[in-house]
C-alpha cells in the first residue's frame, strides 16, 4: 500500500472502529442480539466504505464533525447485507472474513435480526446527526435508502439471484454490479460530497469517478475469485463458478477482465482530474482498489 495511502489508513481505521462500537453501545439491546452484531461489525475488513467518505473530505480539505457518524453508518449497512447474503436463502456461505458466517454461530433467525437492526441502526444514526444542517442531513438520509434499498443494493441482489446458472450478457451483468456493490460505494462518495459542501460540478464528477470505480472495485472482486487463495480471500476462492455466476471472467476470460479493470480505473482517474483532484487520496483508494488481493 502507498504510504501516504498507508498513513491515512492508519489514522482513520481507529477512529472508524470507535464510531462504529459507539453506534453499537446501546444498553437496550439484548445481549445474543448484541453479540451476533459485533461479532459482524468487528469480524474484520477493509472498511472501504468509511475511508471513502472520510476520503472525500480530506481531498476537498473540509472539515464535518458527523463525517465519522456518517462513514460509520454506511459500515453498518455494508455488514448487515454481507450477514444476510450468507444466509442459507441467499448464497448459503459458510466462511466470511476467514470465520464462520453469523447464522452459523447465531442462527438464522438471530442473524437475520441482526443484519435488520444494523439497519435500522444507520438510519437512526442519519437522523440523530447534530453538526450537519437539517436539509443535508435529510438529503443523507434519502441518499442512503435509495443506495441500500430497492433502487440500489436490494435491487442488484434480486438481478444477481435472478441471474444465476444463466450466461448473462455484459450489459446486464454491469446492471446487477452498478446496484448491488456500486451503489453503497456511489453513495460515501456523494455523502463526502454533502458534507464537504461540493459544488455541482464537483458532485457531477464525483459520481462519475464513484460510478466507474465501483465497477472497478467488483470486477477485481471477480478476478480474485479465481486468481486468490481461500486463505487470501477469507472465504471459499471459486465460490462465483461453483455457483454458475456470470462473472467479467467468464464472460470475457481473464485478459479481458482485466482490460476492463484498467479502463474503468482510468475513466475514474480522469473524473477526479476534470476537479483538480488528481494527485488526491481518492486516487490512492482507487489505485488500491484494482491492486488488492483480498
Amino acid at each position: 500500500m502507498n504510504e501516504k495511502l498507508q498513513a491515512f489508513v492508519d489514522d482513520m481505521i481507529p477512529e472508524i472502529e470507535r464510531e462504529l462500537k459507539n453506534q453499537l453501545a446501546k444498553s437496550d439491546i439484548p445481549d445474543v442480539l448484541h453479540e451476533s452484531m459485533m461479532y459482524s461489525v468487528e469480524a474484520g475488513g477493509k472498511r472501504i466504505r468509511p475511508l471513502l467518505v472520510m476520503a472525500v473530505l480530506f481531498d476537498m480539505k473540509k472539515d464535518s464533525a458527523d463525517a465519522l457518524k456518517v462513514a460509520s453508518s454506511v459500515e453498518l449497512i455494508h455488514t448487515y447485507s454481507l450477514i444476510h447474503d450468507d444466509l442459507p436463502c441467499m448464497d448459503d456461505d459458510d466462511f466470511r472474513r476467514g470465520k464462520p458466517t453469523n447464522h452459523k454461530v447465531y442462527g438464522e433467525d438471530v442473524a437475520t435480526l441482526s443484519g435488520d437492526a444494523m439497519q435500522a441502526m444507520a438510519f437512526q444514526a442519519l437522523a440523530d446527526l447534530q453538526e450537519t444542517p437539517p436539509a443535508a442531513a435529510i438529503e443523507l438520509v434519502g441518499l442512503l435508502a435509495r443506495a441500500s434499498g430497492a433502487q440500489g443494493m436490494v435491487k442488484g441482489q434480486v438481478l444477481d439471484m435472478k441471474g444465476e446458472q444463466k450466461l448473462l450478457p455484459l450489459a446486464e451483468l454491469e446492471e446487477v454490479h452498478i446496484h448491488k456493490t456500486g451503489a453503497l460505494l456511489s453513495y460515501c462518495i456523494e455523502a463526502g460530497a454533502v458534507l464537504a459542501e461540493a459544488t455541482d460540478e464537483q458532485r457531477e464528477q464525483l459520481r462519475r469517478f464513484s460510478h466507474n470505480i465501483g465497477l472497478a472495485f467488483q470486477i477485481q472482486d471477480d478476478i480474485l475469485d479465481v486468481t486468490a487463495t481461500t486463505e487470501q480471500l477469507g472465504k471459499p476462492a471459486n465460490s462465483d463458478t461453483s455457483s454458475e455466476k456470470s462473472t467479467y471472467p467468464s464472460l470475457l476470460g481473464l485478459d479481458g477482465a482485466r482490460e476492463q479493470l484498467q479502463a474503468r480505473h482510468e475513466e475514474a482517474i480522469h473524473a477526479l482530474q476534470s476537479i483538480g483532484l488528481g494527485e488526491s487520496m481518492l486516487q490512492l483508494l482507487a489505485d488500491y482498489i484494482i491492486e488488492r488481493n483480498m
